[in-house]
């Protein structure tokens, strides 16, 4: 009784499986088209759909309640260049070209900016090839300023639209208010008089966008927003004005509104444009919420998280992560399932129906957003190093199920934290898992890919 009983769940397993790979084609059978939302420095707690009371986040919670709303996602990386490189290459920290916001430059024996390698292949020369229309719109941190071939439009987008900070060494100086089009083709000028924040710029340039492309062939629109990162700016005085916020914290609650603002704009556009139902939107942060220019306490940014912005801790990395895909996708889904920045590379080469480049450690997760069905695969892993003098600047983090797993710097001991029991991290168990040191020494040493810029360790070198 017992075998048959097991070949019976066994058959109905197959079945099952088989029914949901179906779906998944079924609902790919035609390309849709892809729009990716990325914010930057947005906490976990830091719109209504992950709690947050005091900031107003109507249509992020609109769209997390008409689609899937993941409470276990993480981004790639606890700070920006990292994290993208991750996101854009599918490549896990520890393995990428990019490890932090700059790397160290071995050949001229300084700090610099280390861009994405030629090797490298981003999503967009993936949906390229795929026969997708590409364009981008805003922060890209994945170049070398004095590099031309490393800026976005070089690397697999028809259209973009960038920012560009300058190298800390030498080459040319430029105004960050600048937006450079199609690499040096163009550019425009935002001027802060003329909108009530960047992203609201930078959504008009998206509309451009999208009234010039193809109808007939499928599009993929990478928006790198501004907000809430701490040196952006909001002309927006009234907004929050009677709320007697200190001006700095009105001003943060500010940038997260008039995003959802604007992300409300461009969902109406894709409506009015009549492509709404088959377009998958993504939308999700970077890192975890900054502390620049803000108290990350005052509204509880990390949630019910520890950490922020740089650390490896859950409130470094562990962000909102939303799924909406009218008709497609059914609304009113909270998913715990565990993902990561490096799975989107593969998630998106899967919906455009094409190849996932060899390079890629993530994993598609296209059957949990048309089922019950989570990744399965032992841990997920990070590698931060901000290349500062304090030997915890080098730092990791292993998740295992509930089990979480953290180390700043190699000459600290590991520490360990059960997160059914312990979400916010205060309680170290690594005297309980002392059997368990060992493989986690493991997998931090081998599961990553040597690299000049980002020695194991990291360096005690700071910028003169």
């Amino acid at each position: 009784n017992e075998t048959s009983n097991h070949l019976y769940t066994t058959i109905i397993l197959k079945k099952l499986l088989f029914l949901i790979v179906l779906v998944c084609h079924y609902c790919l059978a035609q390309q849709p088209n892809i729009v990716f939302l990325l914010a930057d420095d947005l906490g976990y707690g830091e719109i209504g759909a992950y709690g947050q009371n005091e900031i107003q986040t109507p249509v992020l919670d609109s769209l997390a309640k008409a689609g899937i709303c993941f409470t276990n996602a993480y981004a790639g990386s606890p700070v920006c260049s990292p994290s993208r490189a991750v996101l854009m290459t599918g490549i896990t920290s520890s393995k990428n070209t990019i490890r932090g916001n700059q790397g160290y430059d071995y050949k001229n024996k300084r700090l610099d900016r280390i861009p994405l390698k030629p090797t490298d292949i981003t999503i967009a020369e993936v949906l390229k090839e795929a026969g997708y229309q590409t364009g981008f719109i805003g922060k890209w941190h994945l170049d070398h300023p004095n590099q031309l071939e490393t800026w976005a439009h070089a690397r697999g987008f028809d259209y973009a639209v960038q920012e560009q900070w300058a190298s800390p060494n030498e080459g040319k100086r430029y105004d960050e208010q600048m937006h450079w089009i199609n690499g040096k083709q163009d550019s425009i000028y935002f001027n802060l008089k003329d909108w009530s924040c960047k992203d609201e710029f930078r959504t008009t340039l998206a509309f451009n966008y999208l009234d010039s492309i193809d109808e007939k062939k499928p599009f993929f629109l990478f928006m790198s927003y501004r907000a809430p990162h701490g040196h952006g700016r909001v002309n927006s005085p009234n907004l929050y004005k009677d709320k007697g916020w200190p001006e700095k914290e009105r001003k943060h609650a500010a940038k997260i509104t008039l995003l959802d603002q604007q992300i409300g704009r461009l969902i109406h556009k894709l409506k009015t444009m009549g492509v709404i139902d088959n377009t998958i939107v993504f939308f999700t942060s970077d890192n975890g919420p900054t502390s620049e220019g803000h108290d990350v306490h005052f509204f509880n940014s990390s949630g019910f998280l520890k950490g922020h912005k740089r650390d490896t801790y859950e409130g470094g990395i562990r962000v909102p992560f939303m799924v909406n895909w009218q008709k497609k996708i059914k609304p009113n889904q909270i998913r715990d399932c565990i993902i990561s920045g490096q799975d989107i590379m593969p998630t998106l080469a899967e919906l455009a129906n094409t190849k996932t480049p060899q390079q890629v450690t993530g994993t598609s997760f296209i059957p949990t957003l048309f089922s019950e069905n989570c990744i399965q695969r032992p841990y997920i892993h990070w590698e931060f190093q901000s290349l500062r003098k304090s030997k915890k600047s080098f730092r990791q983090a292993i998740r295992l199920d509930s089990i979480k797993v953290v180390r700043y710097g190699i000459e600290n001991p590991i520490e360990i934290y059960n997160l059914n029991k312990d979400p916010n991290e205060m309680s170290n168990k690594a005297s309980s898992y002392s059997n368990f040191i060992d493989q986690f020494e493991t997998i931090f040493k081998s599961e990553r890919k040597e690299s000049n810029h980002y020695p194991y360790g990291g360096l005690p070198i700071v910028r003169k």
